[in-house]
Parts: C-alpha cells; structure tokens; sequence
C-alpha cells in the first residue's frame, strides 16, 4: 500500500501498527499483514536499555531501520526521526533521505515542527506526525491536554499537521475526548497509542505488548503475550537438562 493511501482508510477501516527493531520480529509482523512497521526511537529504552529516548542517534536508528528492512518485505516501514536529527530543515531532509535510503518508506516527526514536515512533503518523503506527549523532549511521562490551554495547542498542532498533508498521525497519553475531538476533524488518520478507542488505528510497542518486561505497565498497555515467563521457563529447562546430561541427546546429535 501506499502511504498516500490511509487517508483513504479514514473511518473505514482502524489501522494496526507494532514497532519492529529487529530482522525476526519484523519478518513475523510482515508475515501477519500488520498495516504499518515503527521502528521507533523506543529502542533506547527496551534495547539498549536508558531510561528514554534522549539518547538516540540517527546512526543508531539507520541501523535497526536497514535490518527491519532485510525483514519486511511487504509492510511499510516508518523510521523514527530521533532527537536531534531534525533541528535544522537541512539536517531534517538529510536525516530523512537516510532513513529511504536504509529501506523506510518515510519518517515520523514528533512535535508541530512546521516547516520541516512542509519540505519533507515537498521533497516526497512521507511524513508521520506525532503530537500529545512528545517523549524526545518531555521533562517527564505523563498524561497530556488535560489542562484546556495545553488541549487547545494539541488540537492547533494536529490541525497544522492535517493541512500539511501528514498521511498519518500518532496521538500518544492523551485524554479519550481530546482524542475524539482530533479524529473528527481532520482528514489524517489518527493512530493512538494510551488515546482510547476513537482514533482511526493504533500502536504499541512489541516489547511491551509481548510482555517482556514486567515492571513496565503504563495503564495503556495490555499484554497479549507473557515472553518473560516463557523465556525464563526455557532457559530454566536448557539448564536443567544440561546439567543432568540431557541434552544433547541422540535425536539432537550428529553421527
């Protein structure tokens, strides 16, 4: 699918996105017809293991974004614009064109960052939007418009993004009502992530959805899965076995 094409999706159809850092995970989400891959700047946090995204480089992203590729052969792929990389309008059409070049079909922008979503456009790169909590800059994780000023520039911001020609936009920690609001007049589709159930699509982190790891709960993540048991279940077998002579046994040894 083009990624012109979900507007068209708007109020059709909700559109499924996970992010993918890696080349397995993403050939399974390619597999299973997810709409859109994220290889999200959340890699700082559930792969390289920081307490946020600040610390991100472009490099770093390039590199997780060449191996999804290898991966997902049909799905389109979004690159994460990281923190830094979109300062200047140069750096931003630089930054991007690697992204395409290492096998993304466009980039996502976090903030209202006007003039470089308009000249990303305009060069043909395709831009995701993403507003409400901004974790590239956010002093600290939490739930935002919920004070009415704060409210109102999420909604300008999504309002600007829309006649900007962003093909999608992520709502993230917002209020449900907001939420609502932003989907309803614009004709971007909107993917939420902790934004309830009114936006047009949504996402989540694999890592979090997978439940790999369980001291991280924000209110917005179900998981479907319990990874962190069933690899601590495995491991505890592999060492078991090993160290009762076990393994290998005939079936799984060469003669």
């Amino acid at each position: 699918m083009r990624l012109d094409e979900f507007r068209d999706r708007k109020g059709k159809e909700k559109i499924i996105m996970l992010t993918a850092y890696d080349y397995q995970i993403a050939k399974i989400l390619d597999e299973e017809g997810i709409d859109i891959i994220l290889v999200g700047d959340s890699l700082g946090m559930v792969v390289q293991g920081h307490t946020d995204t600040k610390t991100v480089t472009t490099e770093d992203m390039l590199y997780h974004t060449r191996a999804v590729a290898r991966g997902a052969k049909k799905t389109p792929i979004i690159g994460d614009m990281p923190i830094n990389s979109d300062n200047t309008v140069e750096d931003a059409l630089r930054n991007a064109r690697g992204f395409l070049n290492a096998g993304a079909h466009g980039v996502k922008i976090e903030g209202n960052k006007t003039e470089v979503v308009r000249t990303l456009i305009s060069n043909e790169i395709p831009v995701m939007g993403h507003i409400g909590l901004l974790p590239q800059t956010a002093p600290a994780y939490r739930v935002r418009g919920k004070a009415p000023e704060e409210a109102q520039k999420i909604f300008q911001d999504a309002i600007e993004l829309d006649k900007l020609g962003a093909f999608t936009m992520v709502l993230e920690s917002i209020p449900e009502g907001l939420a609502k609001k932003i989907t309803e007049a614009v004709g971007t589709p909107t993917i939420g992530i902790g934004a309830g159930k009114h936006c047009d699509g949504q996402v989540l982190v694999i890592n979090d959805m997978l439940g790999l790891d369980p001291t991280f709960s924000p209110k917005y993540v179900k998981r479907y899965a319990n990874l962190n048991q069933i690899i601590k279940q495995a491991v505890e077998n592999f060492r078991q076995e090993v160290r009762a002579g076990d393994y290998p046994d005939e079936e799984h040894t060469y003669h």
